[in-house]
C-alpha cells in the first residue's frame, strides 16, 4: 500500500510529480472529496446548451472545458498562469476554443459583450469585467473557492492562514455581483470533507494548490509534516474542510424596448 511506504519515498515521489495543467490525477486513490453536491459539470453543459457563445475564465490547462462535450460555434478560454497557456492550447484548439492569456483579473481580453455565457470554476471573479463581456441577459456560472477552504492544513503546520478568515465567500461574492449588476439566480454554499490517505499526497497537494501554504516545501515544514505523516499511518486518513460556494447569475437586459 502506497501509505505503507516511509516518509522520504513518498515526499520524494511527491516533489518529482509533474504540476503542469490542473490535473489532479496523481492523486486518485490517494485523496478524495472536496466535491460539493451540485455538479458544476452538469450546470456547465446546460448553460452553453442554450448559448451562441461563451467564456471559460481561468481555464486551468481546460480539462473540465474538454470534457463538457458539444461546445458553442464561439468559445473561448482565458488563463492567467503562462505555463497552463500552452497546455490549454494543445487541449482546446482542436476543438475549436481560441485560448487568450489574461494574466490581470481586471482585464478580460474580449470585446464588449461578446458573450451570452460566462462559466468560472475555481477562477478569479471580477464582477465588473464578468459583466463587461456578456451580453444583456448574459448568464455567469461560478463554482468558487472560499477563503476558508482546507485551513485545517495550515493549522496543522503550523502555517499562517492562506486568507483571512470569511474574506471570500458566498456573501461577499454576492455583494460584489450584485453590485456590478447582477441579478443572483441561485446561490449556495458547502463545507465538503477532503481526505489524504497517505503525506505525498498531502506535499503533491500544497504543491499544486501553491497559494494555501505560500512558500511551503518539506524542508521548511519538516517537523510538522512527519508528525502528520505518523498520525495518517495510526489512522489511516486526514480529514480537512473544503470550502465552495456556487453562484449562478444573470446581467439583466436593460434595452429599451418600443
Amino acid at each position: 500500500m502506497v501509505a505503507a511506504a516511509g516518509y522520504d519515498v513518498l515526499v520524494d515521489a511527491a516533489m518529482a510529480a509533474p504540476v503542469d495543467g490542473w490535473d489532479f490525477g496523481w492523486l486518485s486513490g490517494r485523496a478524495e472529496g472536496s466535491d460539493p453536491s451540485w455538479s458544476y459539470r452538469e450546470l456547465a453543459r446546460a448553460c452553453l446548451g442554450c448559448a451562441g457563445a461563451g467564456l471559460d475564465v481561468d481555464t486551468g490547462g481546460g480539462e473540465l472545458l474538454a470534457g463538457l462535450g458539444d461546445l458553442p460555434g464561439r468559445m473561448w478560454a482565458t488563463e492567467g498562469w503562462a505555463p497552463n497557456v500552452a497546455a490549454a492550447r494543445r487541449r482546446l484548439e482542436p476543438l475549436g476554443v481560441t485560448v487568450l492569456p489574461a494574466p490581470e483579473p481586471e482585464v478580460l481580453p474580449l470585446p464588449d459583450g461578446a458573450v451570452d455565457v460566462v462559466l468560472n470554476r475555481h477562477g478569479r471573479l471580477s464582477a465588473p469585467e464578468i459583466g463587461r463581456v456578456l451580453r444583456p441577459g448574459g448568464v455567469l456560472l461560478t463554482q468558487q473557492v472560499g477563503s476558508d477552504d482546507c485551513a485545517g492544513l495550515n493549522r496543522a503546520l503550523g502555517a499562517p492562514p492562506a486568507h483571512p478568515p470569511g474574506s471570500w465567500d458566498v456573501r461577499t461574492a454576492s455583494a460584489a455581483l450584485t453590485g456590478a449588476g447582477f441579478r443572483l439566480r441561485r446561490v449556495e454554499e458547502e463545507f465538503p470533507v477532503l481526505t489524504f490517505y497517505d503525506i505525498g499526497a498531502l506535499v503533491y497537494h500544497l504543491r499544486l494548490v501553491a497559494w494555501q501554504v505560500p512558500g511551503f516545501s518539506p524542508e521548511r515544514y519538516g517537523p510538522a509534516l512527519r508528525r502528520l505523516h505518523a498520525r495518517m499511518c495510526a489512522e489511516g486518513r486526514f480529514d480537512v474542510r473544503a470550502h465552495r460556494f456556487l453562484i449562478v447569475a444573470e446581467r439583466p437586459d436593460t434595452g429599451v424596448r418600443p
